[in-house]
């Protein structure tokens, strides 16, 4: 079975978007980019989806916010976490909430590509 291959980003930022897309693209992923959580939601996109990666804090629905709508969906997907805003306390309930990674703006690339490929990774396990 082949892993999934598309990550979804939800930034308000259009430069971070545009960006993270650039970025993932050249790793090899899909990309489909989102304004908002609920943009993301609405869309409902879940085939061949490997993980979504969102902004912490966004007008509207906040990305822990999204993480619990996603949760009592009952919608397991890997979350990254990107926020320029961080406080411990926040990068504690994502973590403790299961996100795969908590990250800080400005972002190296390689910690996005390895936290991918832990994710890519997990889809493999037999």
């Amino acid at each position: 079975m082949q892993s999934p291959s598309r990550v979804c980003v939800i930034d308000d930022d259009e430069s971070v978007r545009v960006a993270s897309s650039s970025l993932l693209r050249s790793l090899g992923w899909e990309v489909s980019l989102y304004q908002s959580a609920e943009a993301f939601l609405d869309a409902d996109p879940r085939g061949g989806l490997a993980c979504v990666i969102t902004d912490l804090n966004m007008p509207g629905m906040s990305g822990l916010q999204l993480q619990r709508r996603l949760q009592e969906l009952r919608r397991e997907v890997p979350l990254i976490f990107i926020t320029a805003f961080a406080s411990d306390a926040a990068r504690r309930q994502a973590l403790d909430g299961g996100a795969m990674c908590f990250l800080i703006k400005p972002v190296d690339g390689t910690i996005v590509a390895d936290c991918l490929e832990r994710i890519r990774r997990g889809f493999l396990k037999p």
